[in-house]
């Protein structure tokens, strides 16, 4: 069995995050991207360069994603800027 990895799709919008859903579907219908949180995904690590690649087609890209989001959104919180 392939390892999987976490990833998140960062994107312009919600516009070119979908974009990038639909192009995946379509150009690999066959590997189901695995939902964790928004824009957040399990994949098998051997999709990553594929994944990328269709990203890049839709102005975003695929970054690797922590594997504890609790310490992300803690940061997060303590770095706000104000705004």
């Amino acid at each position: 069995m392939a390892s999987r990895i976490r990833v998140e799709i960062k994107s312009r919008n919600d516009f070119w995050r979908n974009a990038v859903m639909v192009e995946w579907d379509y150009q690999f219908p066959q590997r189901a991207l695995a939902a964790e949180a928004d824009g957040v995904y399990l994949i098998e690590e051997n999709w990553l360069e594929d994944l990328q690649r269709v990203a890049a087609q839709c102005f975003s890209q695929v970054l690797l994603a922590p594997s504890d989001p609790g310490r992300r959104q803690l940061f997060r919180r303590l770095l706000a800027r104000d705004e």
